[in-house]
């Protein structure tokens, strides 16, 4: 039988105070897919996410948290603290291709210098072969699938040569059951048999398209109306379904920490990858019905695969009891952010000399410093954005592209007006500084992928 997790279990767990904090917390990230701005329940959802809430509420929600606008990209920034694009033009797209060269220093890696136990729990998509795969990146356990989203039944990709991709520990293996019920397993597993401190990592493949899920998931919205259409009704119902079922298993690893007694002693982290996506079909292999209808990012603009707001800026929060206090925190941020700031909670001895684009957020996320103006640089094909100081610029790549588009996202985060027109001088500091980001860009692929099946 399916249950939430109690609020109030999370509500105590997460007010509960701890006189300092310990030196290595361990760590819970956790990563959902394609998940909207306007998909979770303290956004308005009419989905429920009663854990993701109480998280929320009894946490640190960060209200300007920024990825890349697709999968792989935004796993390599968080995974690296370094931007996308420092690893060759492969890294800015969804990509089966090795992205990180080897002996590449990772989040993982790092904590495992420190005397960490390391897992994944999900989706890599880093690289599809076992060659490539998390176990040679500093992880000491890992399950799942090597590439990208999977059928949650069949647990393959699509067709071609990275169709069996679901793996314990590099070694491909079939399993039956639901892909989200037995990532999510696998992850209490390690959670309540880790030997603090501990690093778990869940990049959920939900919810991805194929949308489905076991049936008393769906039976939840038995009589809900989501649109006159039947196709339409039919697929946000499962995708609603879908979002439960991720934020019940999310649930499930809070309680296994708290049944731990370790809550004190634990940071959690969530993140979607990427805004929402409006519809997809399926060409993964399998049986589950296209999906017409999905997820909404509003009130942002735009949605997965696009530079806008909808498509960069996504749900996001950190809760530790005792150490960061409730509320908001309107800071930019990126997904590049979490490497150096976890690695130096951690004592990594290598954090102030390595070089991270993404900065150590920590004291702007306790309040012991005010945000100071930074930059982030989000690439992708065939466009690039940049911000700083509430600005944000989108341009084409490459000679002879039409003029950017220049938005302030503090007083217009649904970037209804363009500025760039408007805004000559601002718009040529932007332009500035998106060709200085450039400068350290990998713009040829490492020459042992080439030939390799993209």
């Amino acid at each position: 039988m399916m249950r939430f997790a109690p609020l109030a279990v999370l509500c105590a767990a997460a007010v509960a105070v701890t006189a300092a904090p310990p030196d290595k917390p361990n760590v819970l990230l956790i990563v959902a897919d394609d998940l909207g701005w306007a998909d979770v329940g303290w956004h308005g959802s009419r989905f429920k996410t009663p854990a993701l809430d109480a998280l929320v509420k009894t946490g640190l929600e960060l209200d300007r948290h920024y990825v890349q606008p697709v999968c792989s990209p935004t796993r390599t920034a968080l995974l690296s603290g370094r931007w996308t694009s420092r690893f060759g033009p492969h890294a800015l797209a969804p990509t089966n291709l090795r992205v990180f060269p080897p002996g590449t220093t990772t989040l993982a890696s790092a904590l495992k210098e420190c005397g960490y136990t390391t897992s994944l729990s999900g989706k890599w998509h880093l690289g599809s072969k076992s060659e490539w795969g998390p176990n040679h990146y500093g992880f000491d356990h890992t399950y799942g699938s090597l590439n990208g989203a999977v059928d949650p039944w069949t647990h393959q990709y699509r067709k071609g040569p990275y169709l069996d991709t679901w793996h314990r520990d590099g070694k491909i293996f079939q399993e039956e059951g639901n892909a989200t019920e037995l990532v999510a397993a696998d992850a209490v597993n390690r959670i309540k048999s880790a030997k603090g401190p501990w690093f778990v990592y869940v990049p959920f493949q939900a919810v991805h398209i194929p949308v489905d899920t076991p049936e008393q998931y769906k039976k939840l919205y038995d009589g809900v109306k989501f649109d006159d259409a039947p196709a339409k009704d039919d697929s946000l119902r499962r995708f609603a379904a879908f979002v439960t079922q991720m934020d019940t298993k999310i649930g499930e690893l809070v309680k296994a920490i708290d049944d731990k007694g370790e809550r004190a002693s634990t940071l959690i982290v969530f993140s979607s990858d990427n805004g929402g996506l409006h519809a997809g079909g399926n060409p993964y292999v399998g049986k589950v019905p296209s999906s017409p209808a999905l997820s909404s990012n509003l009130p942002l603009r735009g949605q997965k695969n696009t530079l806008y707001e909808g498509g960069v800026r996504v749900c996001a929060l950190a809760n530790w009891p005792g150490v960061l206090k409730p509320g908001k925190s309107t800071a930019p941020m990126h997904a590049a952010d979490w490497m150096p700031t976890i690695t130096k909670l951690a004592g990594w001895p290598k954090a102030g000399t390595s070089k991270f684009d993404g900065q150590d957020m920590w004291p702007v996320l306790t309040g012991q410093a005010q945000p100071s103006p930074r930059t982030i640089y989000i690439p992708m094909k065939p466009s690039s954005a940049v911000l700083r100081d509430g600005w944000k610029m989108i341009a084409k790549n490459g000679a002879g592209a039409p003029m950017p588009e220049l938005y302030n996202v503090t007083e217009d985060p649904s970037e209804k007006k363009d500025l760039a027109a408007e805004q000559p001088q601002k718009l040529k500091e932007m332009i500035a500084l998106l060709n200085d980001l450039r400068k350290d860009d990998v713009t040829t692929l490492p020459e042992d992928l080439k030939g390799e099946k993209p």
